[in-house]
């Protein structure tokens, strides 16, 4: 493993560079792609798992590269953890399902899975989704009647990916709030201020109490559809088989917990970030409200590029191998930074602009390809276009502010995004 390695000026390490404004991380990441594309960083603050043995990571920033190391997992292996952070092996097996696995058995279990996500499933839910959509605005547009303000992300952004998730697996309407919560919980383990409104100082003791809060209505519902099956995905789950076993209720319940936090977290904070950027950009608004039902798909990609949701993840160097010329051992950290990919002026012209009729637009906000690529950018993009659609033809002068961010250098969360009518 490599050791003694110069470690970068520009530290990606620190819980303070994820604390500041984008602009000024894409001024470092700018940086980095120019002169130092693969770089390294010591170990990352926030970890679950402090490891004195661990040197660092190679931080890799250009578009190209991220989609070579996706691309190659022979050479850059997912099995030995995807985040950013080391974590106790125990909760990556309660976490992470299939995501933190390697083929064979990633390619069996993502098959299981995928069933539910295929373009003809999609269309099969795309009517409760729009059905959904239409009702969280009118709900919104009733909350802001005579001038109140209200909050984007409770009213609008978290609803959508909500219901459509929990719809899929089977969850009941009544544990679907407090599963979102607890999904929510899992990835803001290092928001200080997360941990202060817990009462708790240990991001491990927080992790710990989300992951309790899922799985035990996970082993639940797993439990009744074995009884009473039903057309939703969980019943896929445990009626299915691999290598002539049933899945046990560990892979189930990890199953439950990764969809939930990815079928959640991505799409809701696209959803905010891009209302911020339609807020802050009217004459980018005004060209897609002149055809809402043209211009969407494309505008959508630019929703996800910009919003960059999943900020980093990580894999390990299976052998000595080279990335753009710079050595790298066997057993280094290798992680991608998704939100540079989207910025990178070798693939983008203009790559800080917001514009809504770009194209082609090949970002990497799903993943840069390979067989860990975003098993749901389908729903996702449905659900986006759903929800935008409405707001721009329901509720054509609503306005958001600048939103609380969480610290994270995992997903880039927002939650709190202040909203009006004609504000």
């Amino acid at each position: 493993m490599t050791t003694q390695l110069e470690v970068d000026p520009v530290d990606l390490s620190t819980l303070a560079f994820w604390g500041r404004p984008m602009e000024e991380r894409d001024a470092s990441f700018a940086e980095l792609r120019r002169e130092r594309p693969i770089s390294w960083h010591r170990p990352p603050e926030g970890m679950l798992m402090p490891s004195e043995g661990d040197p660092g990571f190679w931080a890799v920033v250009r578009h190209a590269d991220i989609g070579y190391v996706s691309k190659n997992p022979e050479l850059f292996c997912s099995g030995q953890g995807v985040q950013f952070q080391d974590a106790p092996p125990e909760l990556l097996e309660a976490t992470q399902s299939f995501l933190a696995m390697d083929a064979p058995r990633h390619t069996q279990l993502r098959k299981i899975v995928s069933a539910a996500f295929t373009p003809k499933q999609v269309r099969r839910v795309s009517d409760r989704i729009a059905e959904r959509a239409a009702s969280i605005v009118d709900d919104l547009v009733e909350h802001l009647s005579g001038g109140a303000d209200g909050d984007f992300v409770a009213l609008v952004a978290k609803r959508l990916p909500m219901g459509t998730i929990y719809d899929l697996m089977g969850a009941p309407v009544e544990y679907q709030e407090s599963l979102a919560e607890a999904a929510d919980l899992l990835v803001a383990t290092n928001d200080p201020d997360v941990l202060e409104n817990l009462g708790v100082s240990d991001p491990l003791q927080a992790a710990g109490r989300a992951l309790m809060d899922l799985l035990g209505p996970a082993l639940e519902l797993a439990n009744a559809r074995r009884n009473q099956p039903q057309d939703d995905l969980m019943t896929n789950l445990v009626q299915a088989e691999v290598d002539g076993q049933r899945l046990p209720d560990e892979e189930i319940g990890a199953f439950f917990v990764l969809l939930s936090v990815a079928g959640n977290d991505t799409t809701r904070n696209t959803i905010a970030h891009a209302m911020r950027r339609l807020t802050e950009h009217p004459e980018q608004r005004a060209w897609l409200a002149e055809d809402v039902e043209g211009r969407m798909a494309g505008a959508v990609e630019e929703f996800v590029r910009h919003a960059s949701p999943v900020l980093t993840f990580r894999r390990t160097a299976v052998e000595d191998t080279e990335l753009r010329g710079q050595r790298i051992s066997a057993g280094d950290k290798v992680v991608m930074f998704y939100e540079s990919g989207n910025r990178d002026d070798e693939v983008f012209g203009d790559p800080l602009r917001f514009d809504l009729s770009r194209d082609p637009n090949p970002h990497v906000g799903f993943g840069g390809g390979g067989p860990h690529f975003c098993l749901g950018n389908m729903l996702a993009r449905t659900q986006l276009r759903q929800i935008f659609s409405r707001i721009l033809t329901r509720v054509p002068d609503l306005t958001v502010g600048e939103g609380e961010m969480l610290r994270s250098n995992f997903v880039h969360a927002v939650k709190t995004m202040p909203c009006s009518i004609g504000g």
